[in-house]
């Protein structure tokens, strides 16, 4: 197939989707296909013979948001609009956060009629928004953590919101942007004198700042291929929470696959898994985060529409120990959607 990966774009998690594909792109050249590296930050195609598109790699920190938010979000629709698309078969998305995770993306590329990886518009803006998500896993009876969410044009009275949170919440608690992935703008809050940093930090990044009862426990996660949950990862980061230098600095966090759970305990979460995966409508893959406590539970915290595709990254890792290596693991996420638009 000849197949056009996007790429880079303009939001916090740029540096990440370069990360993606880069790895993406060499996977689906070894797997015999022929590429096209779209950057969608830069409106430009990038050159088809090169190798590596973040040559330092992922920085302990995301890139500055004002300095992304430069560039203009028209760039996208140019990018798409300047380049041929009638020889393409399919559109591989590595992007991450923003327009390319939040629906924009998958609406435009809805009208153009190609067929793109991953799940479509709806599912992908409600993925990406995590109170409408968690408003969904808690009708579908699905657990997850307690949380508020607070608006950022509504955060004068703060001995009230201080208030609120204690009271439904205590502490510790997780403070994030209500729609940004990576953790970017993450902070969990011990002590409620560390609460108005934290909000200020997540506003940076989003006006819905989400505010959620901290789980202590394991980290685990499961990824979903094609409506099957693949093998569990746990994640054992470094500063007790999965933050973003954790995941992007290597040596900071450990990971085992399988999971060590029992029998019982790894279908349940499977189950679980794959339950939150379709109540938001996904399809293709993706992967749902969980907190694990002591007691036994297990508790949802997000499903990732498009998560991380390096050949590092926890869904490679998770296909890798059921037998599928990365560039026969991107190959049938091409060829699912291109079935997907035969379908219709």
């Amino acid at each position: 197939m000849k197949i056009a990966v996007l790429m880079g774009g303009t939001s916090a998690e740029r540096d990440v989707s370069l990360a993606s594909g880069e790895a993406i792109v060499k996977a689906l050249r070894m797997a015999g296909h022929q590429v096209v590296p779209i950057d969608t930050g830069k409106g430009q195609k990038l050159l088809e013979s090169q190798t590596e598109f973040l040559p330092e790699g992922v920085k302990a920190k995301p890139p500055d948001l004002k300095e992304l938010q430069r560039k203009s979000k028209e760039l996208t629709l140019r990018t798409i609009e300047s380049f041929d698309l009638n020889s393409i078969d399919v559109i591989f998305l590595a992007l991450h956060g923003g327009a390319g995770e939040d629906g924009t993306i998958q609406a435009l590329l809805d009208l153009t009629g190609k067929p793109y990886t991953g799940s479509g518009m709806l599912a992908s803006a409600l993925a990406m928004n995590k109170s409408m998500a968690k408003k969904i896993f808690e009708r579908e009876g699905i657990l997850t953590p307690g949380w508020l969410l607070l608006d950022s044009s509504n955060l004068s009275h703060t001995s009230e919101i201080r208030k609120k949170i204690k009271e439904k919440l205590g502490f510790p608690v997780v403070v994030k942007p209500d729609d940004q992935g990576s953790t970017v703008g993450f902070s969990k809050v011990d002590k409620e004198e560390k609460l108005s940093s934290a909000i200020k930090l997540a506003k940076e990044f989003s006006d819905k700042i989400l505010v959620e009862e901290f789980v202590d426990g394991r980290e685990l996660t499961v990824a979903i291929l094609k409506d099957v949950p693949l093998p569990v990862v746990e994640i054992i980061p470094e500063h007790g929470v999965y933050d973003y230098q954790c995941k992007y600095t290597k040596g900071k966090s450990r990971y085992i696959c399988p999971a060590e759970l029992s029998e019982q305990k790894t279908k349940e979460i499977q189950t679980v898994g794959l339950k939150a995966f379709k109540s938001l409508g996904c399809e293709s893959y993706a992967r749902v985060d969980f907190r694990y406590n002591n007691k036994g539970d297990f508790y949802c915290l997000e499903v990732n529409s498009l998560p991380g595709m390096t050949a590092t990254s926890l869904v490679p890792m998770a296909a890798k120990e059921a037998g599928i290596d990365f560039p026969e693991l991107v190959h049938r996420i091409a060829e699912m959607a291109l079935r997907k638009k035969r379908r219709k």
